[in-house]
């Protein structure tokens, strides 16, 4: 599994291109980082950097960009709407995959550690990589910004960095690094220039001020002052979703007489927060998300067109489906396939004539159990979300209740049945892969085996999923029924299975 971290790092320079290009460069051209994206801001003077990698490159990237930020830009002449307190202001990590938000903070450290001790810059830890509590939240750490740090720190021992001099840096100042999970930069912009609007509306939104939870707000004042801008920093979309983030800021702007004349996000956003956003603003009922094109495409239905490293990713996924049940079937499918092999090696053969319609009707038979387990692939996918839809589906009434029950039972039953259906053709792939070894090329007797132990394990498998459904069906006569062909089926399974793996090793040993 690769380990993938994301870093975000903010520059105090949003009006020189030539400056941002230069840090942009020494990124770049670690080996291992990709870039993702890089955001200017004039009325902010600030920029926001994101690239990604394996844990070393990413650190590296992240040093090499502090280094060179420290020698292009001057916090003396610096001054734009957002607090600053380092031309390097902030760079934190965010997990992607592979790792976790603890091995995140230990590369904050690390990377804190080397610029305090090679650049002379002091560091501050923060959020996840936060050496004290006082210290997590990054608006704290930042307070008093450039100007403020340079005359407490040294003097007040809360303001003690955690890595570094003691004493600002003359033109770098001082450097947040830090772990958190991944946020987004979401900003509203007003139709009024006045800035009390937006610090009253970032106010009454922000977490610390009891508004939403996962929310960080600040009022600033951008186009030359002909607009007031709601800044925010949402860093839990999925707890509190960008809808509901926006819907309060246009109450709370309806209250001071302005409105919402536009909204950006700063940097990159999940494609899960877009749409959690679109299916709210559309009012969208029953909308499945793989509805979106794009998403289908990369997780479409098993069929023999999708690409096998296709398949193989939406099984490795953080998804449900496809689970267990369609690689059953997937499997399944592919032992129908060696059976298929031996008998193509065999017919044609003079040794084999006498079986030549045996490995015809095997072929045909084979090549049919081949389709019908990837069909049953894509049923039970599509069976286990009629399930979490059906359980989804409102309860708040009498009828509604009966309703859902109803639906749940139904979707209970299919979900049970296809995995059954699954188990069953397995075993008649276990039974052509013992014909296949009885009578078939003795040189592939072998691949007969094969099919036949692939055959047992899917339909063994797909008998786990008729028993854990099992468990989910209401006592009745359908239950019974399936319980009782379930049994009937591994029987006939396993029979097959042995009957197979005998029949291969008297072939190996003729």
């Amino acid at each position: 599994m690769p380990r993938l971290v994301e870093c975000v790092p903010n520059f105090s320079e949003g009006r020189r291109r030539e400056v941002v290009d230069q840090i942009l460069d020494v990124i770049a051209a670690v080996p291992g980082v990709t870039m993702l994206d890089r955001e200017m801001d004039p009325d902010h003077n600030r920029s926001v950097v994101t690239f990604a990698g394996e844990p070393e490159p990413v650190m590296e990237a992240a040093f090499r960009a502090i280094a060179k930020a420290s020698t292009l830009i001057d916090l003396n002449h610096h001054s734009g709407q957002h607090p600053r307190m380092g031309a390097t202001d902030v760079v934190p990590f965010v997990p992607v995959e592979g790792v976790t938000l603890d091995d995140c903070a230990e590369m904050a450290r690390q990377v804190g550690e080397r610029v305090g001790r090679e650049l002379q810059i002091p560091v501050f830890l923060y959020e996840a990589a936060a050496s004290t509590p006082a210290r997590k939240s990054l608006a704290d750490v930042r307070r008093g910004e450039f100007e403020g740090l340079r005359e407490a720190i040294g003097r007040d021992a809360a303001r003690k960095p955690d890595f570094g001099p003691e004493k600002i840096h003359a033109t770098a100042g001082a450097t947040a690094i830090g772990a958190r999970r991944f946020l987004v930069a979401f900003n509203a912009n007003l139709n009024t220039s006045d800035i009390r609007v937006a610090k009253a509306i970032a106010a009454s939104i922000r977490e610390q001020s009891g508004g939403l939870t996962n929310v960080r707000a600040l009022g600033f004042s951008i186009e030359n002052g002909r607009c007031a801008q709601v800044s925010m920093n949402l860093v839990n979309v999925e707890a509190t979703p960008i809808h509901r983030v926006l819907a309060l800021v246009r109450d709370e702007a309806a209250r001071h007489g302005a409105a919402i004349r536009g909204c950006e996000v700063v940097g990159l956003i999940p494609e899960a927060a877009m749409l959690a956003a679109a299916e709210h603003g559309l009012q969208l009922e029953g909308f499945q998300r793989d509805q979106v094109l794009e998403l289908r495409l990369r997780n479409a239905p098993l069929t023999e067109a999708v690409p096998i490293a296709t398949f193989f990713d939406s099984v490795a996924g953080a998804t449900p489906t496809p689970g267990g049940g369609t690689v059953a079937a997937f499997v399944g499918s592919l032992a129908s396939c060696l059976a298929t092999m031996v008998a193509n090696l065999t017919m044609g053969k003079k040794k084999y004539a006498a079986v030549e319609g045996v490995m015809v009707d095997l072929k045909r038979d084979a090549e049919t159990l081949r389709r019908e387990l990837l069909s049953l692939g894509r049923r039970d996918s599509e069976a286990f979300d009629q399930v979490l839809k059906a359980r989804r589906m409102a309860q708040s009434t009498p009828d509604e209740i009966a309703d859902r029950d109803k639906a749940v039972l139904a979707a209970d039953l299919e979900a049970t049945r296809v995995p059954l259906e699954t188990a069953r053709m397995c075993a008649r792939v276990a039974e052509l892969a013992a014909t296949a070894a009885r009578q078939g090329n003795v040189n592939a007797c072998s691949d007969a085996g094969v099919a036949g132990l692939l055959a047992r394990a899917a339909g063994e498998g797909a008998l786990l999923n008729v028993q854990i459904n099992l468990k989910s069906l209401a006592p009745s006569a359908d239950k019974e029924s399936i319980e009782s062909e379930a049994a009937k089926v591994r029987t006939g399974l396993v029979s097959a299975a042995e009957a197979c793996a005998a029949a291969v090793q008297s072939a190996m040993n003729a």
